[in-house]
C-alpha cells in the first residue's frame, strides 16, 4: 500500500507544473518568502497577502530557496503533508478499531477524489488536512483516555496540531476537532468532560504559538489592518456578508446554496462513494451494538456530519473546505471494513461490485481522455509558434511510443484489477477491497504519469511571463485590470517592479490607464485577453470523426478590446497556451513598435 500511495502522490506533486487556479498565486507568495526579510505577512507581487497565515509560505520557501522556483520544489513539503495525514488517521482507526483498519483507512484518506487533490496542490488546504488529522488522533486520545497522563497527553498533541493548523488556515483548523469534542460530550451525556482541566491547558501552547506570530504582524508596517484583513475579512467574511472594500469582498465570490455540500460530497469520496454508503448503512443497522463497540461510528459521525452542517451555513463554498471532514468519512469505510456483514451480504457485495463498474467506466474515460491529449498535443506542436507556446511536454508527443505504452499498461492493469474485485466481491471480500484499491492508483500513475505533463503545455504561463519581458524590455511595463494569477506570473518570471491598474474594466481604470500612460511615456501595457486557443473538446470531436462549431485555433488578428480602441492603443503582441490564457501587449499608438 505504501508504495502504491507514494507512487500517487509523486506523480501528482512532482511530475507537473503549476496549474490555475490558485498555484501560481501560491508558488509566487513562497518564493517571494524565500528571500523577503519579514516572514510574518505573505507578500503577492510585492503587496501584502493576508488570506493565509505563512506556514505553507514558510516551509514552501526552503526547498525553493535551496532548488529554484520549480514547480516540484516547490510540493515537496506535500509529501510530508500526505504522508501525516495518512499516518494519523491509520493511526487513529488501529487505536479504535485495530492494525487492519488503519491501513484500511490510511488508503481511503489518501485516495478520495477530495483529499487526493488537495494533497497535490499548492495550497494552504495541504497542511490543514494533516494538522486537523492529527488533532482528531489527539482528541480521541484525550476523551477516551483511561488515565489522567494518557488525557493529557492525547490533549496536548490536539492543541499542537491546532496551532499549526491555525498557522496553516487561520481558525477554520479548529472546527472539526471542537465540533467532534462537543458533539460527542452531547452524544455521550460526559459532560463531565467539558470541565476537565486537561482539555484547556493545551490553549496555552496554541496561544504561544499564535499569539507570536500575531505580534511580529502587529509590530510590523500596517498591522493593525493586516490583522483586520486575517481576521475579520477573510475569517468571517468567508462565513457571512460584512462590509469591506471590494478586493476584500470574500462573501460575493464561491456562492454558497443551501444542501451545496451534500450534493456535491459523492464526488468528494469518490471512487469509494458507494462503499461509504454500505458502511453509512451498516452503521445504521448497528446502531443497537454496545455502547463501547459503537465508540468509533460516534467518533466518525461527530468528526464528518457536523462540520459539513456548519460549511452549509456559509456564505461561500468551494469543495476543499469540506476536505477537514474527510478523516472521520475515512474511519467510518475503516470500520465498515472491520464490521461489515456476512461475505455474502448483498449490499455489501452491490457496493463492491458497483464500485468496480464505476471503476471500469473510469477506465474508459481516462483511456478517451488519453486519445484526446494525445490528438491534442499534436496539433499543438504543429501549431504557429508565433503566437502559441509550445512547451517541451507538447514537442515530447513527437515521440508517442513512451507515451501509449505507459498509458496502455496503467490502463490494463487498471481493468483487469476492477474484473478481479468484481469477481472476488461476494467471496473474498478483503480481497476485492484491495484490488478496487490497486485499480485506483494505476490509474492515478500510468495514464496520469503522462497526461500531467502534456496538460502542463496548455499550463504554461511561465512562457508567457517571459516571452512577455523578453518582448518588453527596456521599456514599463504596466498590467491593465489583472487578476492573481496574472499578477503572480508576471512578478515569478519576468519581473518584480510593474506598475498595476487595479480592476474591473470601467471607467475609473480608463481614466487611471490614461494617466500612467502620460506620466510614463512609451508604456507597454499587458492584458489578459478573453476566450481560450484551441479546444480540447474540439479535439474529441475530431477523434471520433465529428465536426465542431469553432475553429481549431484563434483567429491570425485579434481586434482590439474597447478599452484599448477608446486608450488609442494598437495591439504590439500577443501570447496564448493551448487550450488556456490568451495575454497581449498594447502600445500607444505614438510609439515605437515592438520588436
Amino acid at each position: 500500500m505504501t508504495t502504491a500511495l507514494l507512487l500517487t502522490w509523486c506523480v501528482g506533486m512532482l511530475g507537473r507544473g503549476f496549474w490555475t487556479p490558485d498555484e501560481p498565486r501560491e508558488a509566487d507568495i513562497a518564493w517571494r518568502m524565500s528571500w523577503q526579510p519579514d516572514k510574518a505577512v505573505p507578500l503577492l507581487a510585492g503587496e501584502a497577502f493576508c488570506e493565509k497565515p505563512p506556514l505553507l509560505y514558510w516551509l514552501a520557501a526552503v526547498p525553493i530557496r535551496l532548488l529554484g522556483e520549480k514547480a516540484w520544489a516547490a510540493r515537496l513539503p506535500n509529501l510530508l503533508y500526505a504522508l501525516l495525514t495518512a499516518a494519523a488517521v491509520g493511526l487513529l482507526a488501529r487505536r479504535s478499531l485495530g492494525p487492519a483498519a488503519g491501513v484500511v483507512a490510511a488508503a481511503a484518506v489518501s485516495t478520495f477524489l477530495l483529499s487526493y487533490q488537495v494533497a497535490i496542490w499548492l495550497a494552504t488546504d495541504a497542511p490543514l488536512l494533516a494538522f486537523v488529522s492529527i488533532a482528531l488522533l489527539g482528541a480521541y486520545r484525550g476523551f477516551y483516555a483511561a488515565q489522567r497522563r494518557e488525557r493529557l497527553q492525547g490533549y496536548l498533541l490536539m492543541h499542537a496540531a491546532l496551532g499549526l493548523g491555525f498557522l496553516s488556515k487561520s481558525a477554520v483548523a479548529w472546527m472539526v476537532p471542537g465540533l467532534a469534542i462537543v458533539t460527542l460530550v452531547v452524544w455521550e451525556r460526559r459532560w463531565r468532560e467539558l470541565v476537565r482541566w486537561e482539555l484547556y491547558v493545551g490553549l496555552l501552547l496554541q496561544a504561544a504559538m499564535i499569539g507570536s506570530w500575531v505580534w511580529f504582524v502587529y509590530t510590523g508596517p500596517d498591522g493593525g489592518a493586516h490583522l483586520k484583513v486575517f481576521f475579520w475579512n477573510n475569517l468571517v467574511g468567508r462565513f457571512t456578508d460584512v462590509d469591506a472594500p471590494g478586493a476584500l469582498h470574500y462573501a460575493t465570490g464561491h456562492r454558497n446554496f443551501p444542501g451545496k455540500y451534500l450534493l456535491e460530497l459523492p464526488l468528494y469520496l469518490a471512487p469509494w462513494t458507494l462503499l461509504v454508503l454500505a458502511a453509512a448503512r451498516q452503521a445504521w443497522r448497528r446502531r443497537g451494538d454496545s455502547f463501547d463497540a459503537y465508540r468509533p461510528v460516534r467518533f466518525a459521525l461527530a468528526a464528518s456530519l457536523p462540520p459539513l452542517a456548519v460549511l452549509s451555513l456559509a456564505a461561500t463554498a468551494r469543495n476543499i473546505y469540506a476536505s477537514p471532514a474527510l478523516p472521520g468519512i475515512a474511519l467510518l469505510l475503516a470500520w465498515w471494513a472491520q464490521h461489515r456483514g456476512s461475505p455474502q451480504d448483498a449490499w455489501d457485495a452491490r457496493a463492491l461490485r458497483a464500485t468496480a463498474a464505476l471503476l471500469l467506466l473510469g477506465t474508459a474515460l481516462c483511456a478517451v481522455a488519453v486519445c484526446a491529449i494525445a490528438l491534442d498535443g499534436w496539433s499543438a506542436v504543429a501549431a504557429p509558434a508565433d503566437h502559441v507556446a509550445i512547451s517541451a511536454a507538447g514537442r515530447a508527443l513527437a515521440a508517442p511510443a513512451r507515451y501509449v505504452a505507459i498509458s496502455a499498461a496503467g490502463l490494463a492493469a487498471a481493468a483487469w484489477l476492477a474484473v478481479r474485485a468484481w469477481s472476488a466481491a461476494r467471496s473474498h471480500v478483503r480481497r476485492a477491497q484491495w484490488a478496487l484499491f490497486l485499480a485506483y492508483c494505476a490509474l492515478l500513475v500510468g495514464p496520469a504519469s503522462q497526461a500531467y505533463p502534456k496538460v502542463d503545455a496548455w499550463q504554461n504561463l511561465a512562457w508567457i511571463a517571459r516571452a512577455m519581458q523578453r518582448d518588453s524590455a527596456g521599456r514599463p511595463l504596466i498590467l491593465f485590470a489583472p487578476d492573481e494569477t496574472t499578477r503572480a506570473i508576471v512578478d515569478l518570471y519576468a519581473r518584480t517592479q510593474v506598475r498595476v491598474i487595479p480592476g474591473p474594466i470601467d471607467a475609473q481604470a480608463a481614466s487611471s490607464l490614461r494617466a500612467a500612460l502620460t506620466a510614463t511615456p512609451g508604456s507597454l501595457i499587458a492584458a489578459q485577453l478573453p476566450g481560450r486557443t484551441n479546444d480540447v473538446a474540439q479535439k474529441l470531436k475530431m477523434a471520433f470523426g465529428l465536426r465542431g462549431d469553432h475553429p481549431e485555433t484563434p483567429p491570425a488578428v485579434d481586434a482590439p478590446p474597447p478599452w484599448a480602441v477608446a486608450a488609442q492603443l494598437r495591439l504590439a503582441k500577443r501570447y496564448a497556451v493551448p487550450n488556456g490564457r490568451r495575454y497581449a501587449l498594447f502600445e500607444s499608438a505614438e510609439s515605437p513598435p515592438v520588436r
